[in-house]
């Protein structure tokens, strides 16, 4: 079974201390009959892997016309509160929309409106790199396959330590990854 992945990626000029992209938020809907372009609304949202569920905004709640199903309590640095919980479909940059999914409401600083945590996040591959002083963010979805930089430093330490051969670009990648070199460190 092939299955596509949908991805996007962030670039900043500098080393960026937040990472944010645009996302659509509407009101919940079956995957089969998605809302009109005008039923949904653009929010800056900011990516926290150490968020354990999606936060969105009152600014969110009012613009969207939700409505809550739940309170619960949440925890956050400042505390303990209770807060409203909302079923909304979020729509990502790459096209990939998240039909129904649980987000709390709560205070999110600077200009988000939307917090993207580790119920999105753990569906698909989230990159970091901050290669030449210059922070890239990128994410896939859904997931395609174990990044381990660990593993991979191995294996290009190994493989500079064997006396040097030619890799054609169908051949393996010397890393260890299992993918054709033109595929992987070919590029």
């Amino acid at each position: 079974m092939n299955i596509k992945a949908s991805a996007f990626n962030v670039a900043y000029d500098g080393l960026s201390p937040v990472l944010t992209s645009e996302v659509h938020i509407s009101s919940p809907f079956e995957p089969s009959n998605p809302p009109k372009e005008a039923n949904r609304k653009q929010f800056l949202a900011i990516w926290d892997t150490g968020a354990t569920n999606s936060v969105i905004t009152q600014k969110v709640v009012q613009e969207c016309a939700l409505s809550p199903i739940a309170i619960v309590n949440v925890h956050t640095a400042s505390g303990e509160a209770l807060s409203n919980v909302y079923f909304v479909s979020i729509r990502l940059p790459n096209k990939v929309i998240i039909p129904q999914i649980r987000v709390t409401e709560g205070t999110i600083s600077g200009d988000a409106e939307v917090l993207i945590g580790m119920d999105i996040i753990n569906r698909g591959d989230f990159a970091v790199t901050n290669e030449d002083g210059k922070t890239n963010f990128t994410f896939r979805i859904p997931s395609m396959e174990s990044i381990d930089f660990v593993k991979e430093q191995s294996a290009v330490i190994q493989s500079s330590n064997q006396p040097h051969q030619q890799v054609g670009r169908n051949d393996p990648c010397p890393c260890g990854s299992g993918k054709k070199y033109k595929k992987c460190h070919g590029k």
